[in-house]
């Protein structure tokens, strides 16, 4: 059987037994293909199962959209933060002169960059729509380092199954599997719209999630860790906003 015709199959499967015997069976349905999300536990877990599941067998592959330069807006707005740490400020004071990105975990080659390194490797850029769940969003151009290059250059063990990706500001982090890390349009972005990317939309360098919405694309990245569970981290539900009661898959 053709991988296209088997997921057919399963997908048609999970939604069959998701409308007949209710969402608890098409998580089992789900188990049974590992298209388990780490926030697959309590309530609202079989429908987060279920999401998950379909969106992984039927748009694995596929592009978040792109927008022509004319249409880029005018007047993007950045979200609020908390208040920058001092460790924070003396980076920006220098510039981000010294400013890392440390990559470890099931790595051949754990390494630490700098920012000229990252913009000495191939770079990247697309304009798509960053939303959020209350329905704001602007388009922007993105420009950084293809995640899947980075991934390569440290060299990631064939059983990575996530990327957890985390802020220097404190308790802020997210992770995302392997299927939307190596997308091309996974960047570790540090520029905004043809300009230095500011530190209000993240500089100088944040994580930018394409297919998913804005709260997966962490501001003042440095460090990555490639792992193939996450239950050592936070509690064990995939990110900083599903400990806080949030979606793990935020797929548009």
């Amino acid at each position: 059987m053709s991988k296209l015709s088997r997921r057919k199959l399963i997908t048609a499967g999970l939604t069959v037994t998701a409308g007949a015997s209710g969402l608890v069976l098409a998580a089992k349905l789900a188990k049974r293909y590992g298209l388990i999300p780490p926030d697959s536990r309590g309530i609202y877990g079989p429908g987060e199962t279920l999401t998950y599941a379909a969106q992984r067998l039927l748009t694995r592959h596929s592009l978040a959209r792109e927008f022509s330069r004319s249409q880029i807006s005018k007047d993007p707005f950045a979200n609020e933060v908390a208040p920058l740490s001092e460790e924070f400020k003396r980076f920006q004071q220098g510039a981000f002169a010294d400013w890392r990105l440390i990559v470890d975990g099931m790595v051949a080659r754990p390494a630490s960059f700098s920012q000229v390194e990252l913009k000495s490797v191939p770079r990247c850029s697309h304009i798509t729509m960053i939303q959020w769940e209350e329905g704001r969003s602007y388009v922007s151009e993105w420009t950084g380092v293809p995640l899947s290059h980075v991934l390569e250059l440290v060299g990631a063990l064939p059983q990575v199954r996530y990327v957890v990706y985390r802020s220097i500001q404190p308790d802020w982090w997210e992770s995302i599997d392997m299927a939307d890390a190596p997308h091309p349009q996974t960047l570790l972005t540090y520029e905004m719209n043809g300009g230095e990317l500011p530190v209000g939309f993240g500089g100088p360098l944040r994580m930018r999630v394409s297919r998913q919405l804005g709260y997966k694309s962490v501001k003042y990245l440095n460090r990555l860790t490639l792992t193939d569970n996450l239950k050592p981290f936070g509690k064990g539900l995939g990110g900083a906003n599903s400990d806080g009661g949030y979606a793990w898959y935020a797929g548009l």
